[in-house]
């Protein structure tokens, strides 16, 4: 009976995470209704709620502005509304942290969680995944001696959460597995494992 029923779990466990997750993100894009007007509302259209609309709504907003933005019109436009929400206070600080960390980890030439990395945490001896997010910057180059690199240390099963360490990078070994297969490996726990390559790590 005890196997039976842990069977039975290991198969509705996965469905109803993913069902919980899936539902979450989809409600929270359909927040993105309330920019129309109420007419336009699929309940007030069909008399009935559609859940997903409003997700359909953002991807076709963030693809939208993508397209705009990418003409030479669109990046005068873009500029034009960096300048204007620069001369904000307080809304300028926040604003230009926020683009700086999406630039960082967004942008298709950016170094960010493009490399999982096996780093010793939190002691010498001890091995967890990381990833590459950059290298030290500012004044705090200036206290370091020797090459150092910026690394992101999730925790697990929640890889949202984690630490920031700069490490040396002579310490810091690059592993041969994509960010999805890293993360993938994180969230179970070390039970799902990505599979081996013949190839032999070497530092960054």
């Amino acid at each position: 009976m005890k196997r039976y029923f842990l069977t039975g779990l290991l198969i509705w466990v996965p469905l109803v995470i993913t069902a919980w997750v899936l539902s979450t993100i989809i409600n929270t894009l359909d927040q993105s209704l309330q920019l129309l007007p109420e007419v336009l509302h699929p309940k007030n259209l069909f008399g009935f709620s559609i859940p997903g609309v409003g997700a359909l709504l953002t991807l076709a907003m963030i693809l939208f502005t993508g397209l705009l933005a990418a003409n030479f019109i669109g990046q005068k436009l873009v500029g034009w509304w960096d300048k204007l929400l620069s001369r904000i206070p307080v809304v300028n600080s926040v604003y230009k942290a926020v683009k700086q960390v999406s630039d960082t980890l967004f942008a298709p030439n950016g170094n960010a969680f493009r490399k999982a990395l096996l780093v010793q945490y939190p002691r010498q001896g001890s091995w967890t995944i990381a990833f590459l997010t950059g290298s030290p910057g500012g004044d705090i180059r200036n206290h370091l001696e020797g090459q150092y690199v910026s690394v992101y240390v999730p925790t697990t099963p929640n890889p949202t959460s984690g630490f920031f360490l700069m490490m040396p990078k002579a310490d810091v070994v690059e592993l041969d597995m994509t960010v999805d297969e890293a993360l993938k490996y994180i969230i179970s726990m070390g039970v799902v494992a990505p599979p081996p390559r013949a190839r032999v790590v070497t530092h960054i």
